[in-house]
């Protein structure tokens, strides 16, 4: 599904030129849960930044579905082919938990039902949010709470791959389990791909794949770190 091909990206500090990723290769596959570990300040959000077409890379290309997501269009393929779950949930204050699902499927071209609202409610409820607090301003949830809508929103533009930053780092363990669970039935349930930066090892050893960046690289070895 998604494929980094020669992927570098590098900044200066102090003077210095340092190099955060460095001739990456990497590919992910359709319908897993994948993690994405690695030091402080190793590029994880970087990288995050760059395969979801919010940065770009020195050199190197991103493909989605074999194609150059800059021959997609980076605004296109942020709108109708990947969602992002970020850590302070990214919600708009001012709507309700279910307005937010609303106008998350009124900003894609993809193929929404006409009955948004019933649908909106439909989805919340899958992920524990139940009518009267759908209704709520989304600052009146839990963190918790906040952060399933988070994710409903995600998968509302049904998209198909789903990223997400650190989306449990404000979450006590109990909370971050549910949310873990949400992103497997993703995979398991729905067919889609998600990609989860983490330093959470629990995040980690519930996903189906884990990889580890390391020297600019991603690799499948833990040893490497």
């Amino acid at each position: 599904m998604l494929k980094l091909e020669n992927i570098s990206y590098s900044y200066i500090d102090g003077g210095n030129k340092r190099v955060i990723l460095n001739n990456l290769n990497y590919e992910f596959e359709a319908g897993k849960f994948y993690t994405i570990l690695g030091p402080s300040g190793s590029g994880k959000t970087t990288l995050l930044s760059i395969i979801a077409g919010l940065d770009k890379p020195e050199t190197g290309r991103v493909l989605f579905e074999g194609e150059d997501i800059e021959a997609i269009g980076l605004s296109k393929y942020r709108r109708n082919k990947i969602s992002i779950v970020f850590q302070q949930y990214n919600l708009i204050n001012y709507l309700t938990a279910l307005e937010n699902i609303e106008m998350a499927m009124t900003e894609t071209d993809n193929n929404i039902p006409k009955n948004h609202k019933e649908v909106a409610y439909a989805l919340l409820e899958k992920f524990g949010i139940v009518r009267s607090k759908a209704d709520r301003m989304v600052n009146k949830l839990s963190g918790g709470e906040q952060q399933r809508v988070a994710i409903a929103r995600a998968i509302a533009s049904n998209v198909d791959l789903i990223f997400a930053d650190e989306p449990t780092g404000n979450l006590d363990s109990a909370t971050e389990k549910e949310i873990i669970k949400i992103f497997k039935e993703l995979t398991e349930e729905y067919g889609k791909t998600v990609i989860v930066v983490t330093h959470s090892n629990l995040v980690s050893e519930l996903s189906d794949h884990r990889t580890y960046l390391h020297d600019g690289m991603l690799t499948d070895t833990p040893q490497e770190l």
